[in-house]
């Protein structure tokens, strides 16, 4: 069997238009969709929610959670490690123009740690190494809308907590607002947003909520030429790091002058104008994607069966997208991601000012080791405009060079 699956997917954004084989159906068929509500924590790496599940009653597992994907998927070399059977070959694509071979699986399910009664199936196994390296984190799967759609998902991020409600009797009282969707063939939640380009009028267009991508708004190739979004007066820089399971994206990272969700607005987030011709980021069928960044100012009740995503504005919501900018691009390396190298560095950034180069490796910051930091701790650190002191080994040489990051758009 050979499948080729092209993704309309995000930063880290996967899926699988596939049929599940009949074991599976008969699984997800027997789970258990009335569990009174259920909170499962969760940890943010990069901006990506991971939740701990197990296969086939294997150790605990990190898997994404992703309204971007569907169907339940497992890392390559741990479903050869746990001796899953994979039979055939899928090749599948994302955010950038590379596909990954996989393969099916048959006769394996996942299940959430405190909710080992409602076991999912698995249904495809790719190599998700590089994600793991991009995320300086255990990246053993992915979790998205064939299990959504069996509860009413409450995401609290402040409480990094999933709540799992029953469906059949979850009422929301609340002070949000209900934004409708639509689900397509792939299963992500397509809601209808408006964007309003800087000195220049709104435009609406359909984007999918795709919790699976650490940014705030990216634009399709097609829907920026076609408004010629970046021939206007908007201030851009080279994206960096920016990619996912179709390997590097290419773009413009900017801002729009605002985002409008119903009737909440979002003003000057920080926004990828793609310039990719092939995968994911040049689908004309959606203008874009709404990322974490945007969805981490809410309390979101994802209900797929009413067709529906509740927006509960947070405390966080007025902030703005004031972040500074460092200028690297960075992969960790080695089994404990205690090795953190610089894959690219953006030209006229304030990396490059301090001397900074591809393939150098950061051993400590402001004295803090390389043993004791992760790429989420190292990437939070350089969104603050300070100085840091950052020591780095090039070859053979320790050098140590001052980075100050800065607002670049």
């Amino acid at each position: 069997m050979n499948r080729k699956t092209l993704l309309p997917l995000a930063i880290v954004l996967l899926s699988l238009v596939t049929t599940t084989a009949r074991g599976q159906q008969s699984a997800l068929a027997k789970s258990n969709t009335n569990t009174a509500t259920v909170s499962i924590p969760f940890e943010l790496v990069t901006r990506h929610i991971i939740v701990k599940a197990k296969v086939n009653n294997s150790r605990p597992l990190s898997f994404v959670f992703d309204t971007g994907a569907r169907a339940g998927i497992i890392d390559m070399d741990r479903a050869k490690e746990l001796g899953l059977s994979l039979q055939g070959q899928v090749s599948v694509g994302g955010s950038g123009a590379q596909t990954l071979m996989g393969a099916m699986v048959r006769d394996a399910t996942w299940s959430l740690v405190g909710l080992e009664t409602s076991p999912q199936p698995i249904s495809l196994a790719i190599p998700l190494g590089n994600l793991a390296a991009r995320f300086g984190n255990d990246f053993d799967g992915i979790i998205g809308g064939d299990f959504i759609k069996q509860f009413v998902v409450e995401v609290d991020y402040q409480a990094r907590l999933l709540k799992l409600h029953d469906k059949t009797q979850f009422k929301y009282a609340g002070p949000g607002e209900s934004i409708p969707i639509q689900l397509d063939g792939q299963g992500h939640p397509i809601l209808e947003a408006e964007i309003t380009p800087i000195d220049s009028k709104p435009i609406r267009g359909k984007f999918v909520l795709d919790l699976g991508s650490g940014g705030a708004l990216a634009l399709h190739s097609p829907f920026v030429a076609d408004n010629r979004l970046l021939e206007g007066p908007t201030k851009t820089i080279r994206a960096i790091g920016v990619g996912g399971a179709g390997g590097q994206a290419n773009g413009r990272m900017g801002r729009v002058a605002e985002l409008k969700i119903g009737n909440f607005k979002i003003s000057n987030p920080t926004t990828l104008f793609s310039e990719d011709k092939g995968g994911a980021f040049a689908s004309s069928r959606l203008a874009g994607n709404i990322g974490q960044r945007i969805a981490g100012k809410f309390r979101l009740f994802l209900d797929y069966a009413n067709q529906r995503i509740i927006f509960e504005s947070t405390k966080s919501f007025p902030e703005p997208f004031d972040h500074a900018v460092s200028g690297i691009a960075l992969r960790a390396e080695d089994k404990d991601f205690k090795t953190f190298r610089i894959t690219d560095v953006l030209e006229n950034s304030p990396a490059a000012e301090a001397g900074l180069l591809k393939d150098d490796v950061i051993l400590n910051v402001d004295g803090k080791p390389h043993t004791e930091l992760t790429i989420t701790r190292i990437n939070e650190l350089f969104e603050h405009p300070n100085k840091y002191e950052v020591t780095i080994r090039r070859g053979e040489q320790t050098l140590k060079v001052t980075l100050a990051p800065r607002r670049m758009v």
